[in-house]
This record gives structure tokens, sequence and C-alpha cells, in this order.
């Protein structure tokens, strides 16, 4: 008995999902053939067939039927794929490369847009405003024929969606091995003090504009955002005694900043002081030029005075000069019988400053004359006179 023909129990609740009894018992597995028959039979009526004639003259129309429903629901969902994948939207930060038939057609802005189904297929959707970054991490050899370990960050956007997704397969990878390139041969020219220390910003803007230039001759779409050398470092090897040099070359930067400071501290003051000392030497030569220029005025004077009358201008010479050697000079007064005072000069002490004593002697009022008189012999008063006429003379050539 097939396993769809009724059982004896006549239960209308045992029925499978097509209207038919569930089998009981130990009967063997479900007919397929009655499976498909049923299904056809189904998909017939829903799309307006007719059962096939009773008899089991199934024949060709049960057979055109069968094909004509499933080329109804291929159609069917064709056409429902067909509306789904011909709408589609496109975000604000991202660009959609449109191919016709395998070639470019267009870049759709952001929005809500239309494609021909089965003709226009999206090839990609560029993001042209995220910034990108991409790490490299090499050791590369200097031009003095060093080793140095360069870790560099490359920031870049996906400026031309069209050129991104179509010019090149990979653009990712092409950035790398270009940036990788760029900055083996910008360090294969520099030294190893220069790309460890002063170089490092010289550098890292050559391997910018090398990197742009390469990027500009794939035509990959991509513009670079920002690059930066973020570390430069010798071998673990070597690393000690590299370390020593740059402490090494920190001092002698730090003793030359000192030695400035304390040249720009120190150099003002000795402008200064030269200045002033100028300025001083300039006004000394003044003060001498005019006392030479008055004293020839005034020996001009009295050249003309004493061409005129020379015993009063000797006389008034001799007079001037005594005066000079009296004013400056300690005095002794004598009070003479009759009442007039006489001034003499204090020969004795005027010895003793000549002889080197280097003391001044107070002045004596009251002392006869004849006490200090008495103890001159005629060498002293020779001596003395010989004093006061080479004071006149030195005061006349000046």
């Amino acid at each position: 008995m097939a396993w769809n023909e009724p059982p004896n129990g006549n239960n209308n609740n045992d029925q499978d999902p097509w209207g038919n009894r569930r089998r009981k018992g130990n009967d063997g597995p479900p007919d397929l053939d009655e499976i498909f028959k049923q299904v056809n039979e189904k998909l017939n009526k829903w799309l307006g067939g007719k059962k096939k004639g009773g008899g089991g003259s199934s024949g060709s129309g049960g057979s055109g039927a069968s094909f004509g429903a499933i080329l109804g629901i291929l159609l069917v969902v064709v056409l429902a794929y067909a509306a789904y994948d011909s709408i589609y939207t496109v975000d604000e930060s991202e660009r959609a490369v449109i191919l016709r038939l395998g070639e470019f057609s267009s870049i759709q802005l952001p929005g809500l847009h239309f494609k021909v189904p089965f003709i226009d297929r999206i090839d990609q959707k560029v993001n042209v405003t995220e910034v990108r970054s991409l790490r490299l991490q090499e050791s590369m050899l200097t031009g003095d024929e060093n080793i140095v370990s360069v870790t560099m960050t490359v920031e870049y956007r996906a400026a031309d969606a069209q050129k991104f997704a179509l010019n090149v397969q990979q653009p990712e990878t092409s950035l790398a091995n270009a940036a990788e390139s760029a900055l083996r041969h910008v360090i294969g020219s520099a030294t190893l003090e220069q790309a460890l220390t002063v170089g490092r910003d010289q550098i890292q803007l050559s391997v910018r504009d090398r990197l742009q230039n390469y990027l500009n001759l794939y035509d990959v779409g991509i513009e670079l955002a920002q690059l930066n050398i973020n570390d430069t470092s010798p071998p673990q090897q070597v690393q000690a005694a590299f370390d020593d040099v740059i402490t090494a070359r920190e001092d002698q930067q730090r003793l030359i900043n000192e030695a400035q400071a304390y040249a720009n501290q120190i150099l003002p003051v000795a402008q200064g002081r030269a200045r002033r000392q100028l300025e001083e030497a300039q006004a000394y030569r003044e003060q001498v030029v005019a006392n030479a220029t008055g004293e020839a005025d005034r020996f001009s004077d009295i050249l003309g005075a004493y061409s005129e009358a020379p015993e009063v201008t000797r006389e008034r010479l001799y007079l001037e000069s005594i005066s000079r050697i009296y004013a400056n000079s300690s005095k002794v007064l004598v009070d003479v019988e009759g009442g007039n005072n006489m001034m003499y000069l204090p020969l004795d002490q005027l010895r003793r400053n000549a002889s080197g004593g280097g003391q001044s002697s107070a002045s004596q009022i009251g002392s006869p004359a004849g006490s200090n008189m008495n103890n001159l012999s005629n060498s002293d008063v020779r001596s003395l006179t010989d004093q006061i006429l080479r004071e006149i003379d030195r005061r006349r050539a000046n």
C-alpha cells in the first residue's frame, strides 16, 4: 500500500501536508514520484493550469503545464530580483563607481539612485573622506654604509574614486611599495647622523614629495594627507655607543649655549666701557688742545707786552711766579718791629720734602725770624733758589 493511502481508522486529523493520510506503523519511505506529482498539481492550480485527466493518461499535457509553471516561477523571481537590484543608495562619504557591460560608466554622488539591472553594476563604493593610515618599519642602508631602523606612518585618502577603484588592482599594496621605495631612496642618499638627528625633518619632506610623485605617476587616485617619520634608531648592537655620541653632542650644544649667554652678558659691558674711554679720551684731547691754544695765545700776548716793556714784564712774571709758589706752600708770619708783617718760605720744611720725607709741617706762628734763618746754610739757599727757578721755567714752558 502506498504511503498516501488512507489508513483503516479514517482519522481526518492524521493527514500529510498535501491532504493525504499520514502513514502509520512500520510502512516504507514515501514515494518521491508521488510527491513531485502532487507539487505539480498544486502549481498548476495556482497558475491556472488544468489537472491531468483520469485513466492514467498524463501525456504531454501534464509535462507542458509543469514546464510553464516552472518558467513562470523563474520569471517572477527574476523580476523581483531585478526590481531589488535596480535601486541602491550611496552614503554621504562615498562615491559609487558604476560599470556598464564591464566598462566604466559614471561616478554616482550620495543619495538614492537607479541602475539598469543586469547591465549596470556597482564596481565599488569608495570612501573619499576617510583618512586611512599605513605604517612601515624597515631597516635600511644609509649613504655612509650604516644601517638604520626607520618607522614611518603615511596618512592618505582616496581623492579620485574612479582611479582608486579601476586603475590599480590593489591600491593599498601599491602605496606601500611606493612608500618603501621613496624612503629607501632618500635614506640611501643621507648619512647616519642626518637620519638620527638634525636631518630627519628634511628627510621627511623629501620622502613625502617623492612618494606623491610616485602616486601621481601611477595615477592611483590617492592623495597624501600627512607623512611622519616617527623614529630612526641604529641597530641594537651599537645603540649604547650612539647614545653616548648623542649625549656628547647635547653637552657640546649646552656648553655653546652657555658660552653664548656669557658673551651676550659681557660684550655689552665691555663695549660700554670702551665707548666711555673713547669719549673721555676725546674730552681730554679737546681739553688739552684748548689749554694749549689758550697758553699759546697768552704767550703771544705776553710776548707783545714784553717787546714793548721788557723790564716791567719781567718783573711782573717774576712776581706772578713767586705768588703761585707762595700760594701752594706753607708760610710763617713773622711779627717784626714797626708793625709790618713779613711772609717768607719755611726753608727747612722744603728741604725735608725735597729729601723724600714726604711729610708736611704745620704752620708756625709767632716764631722769631732768626730761629729759622740761622739753621740754613749757603748750599740750602742755593738749592732752594734752583728749585724755585726750575718751577718758574716749567710753568713758563707750559
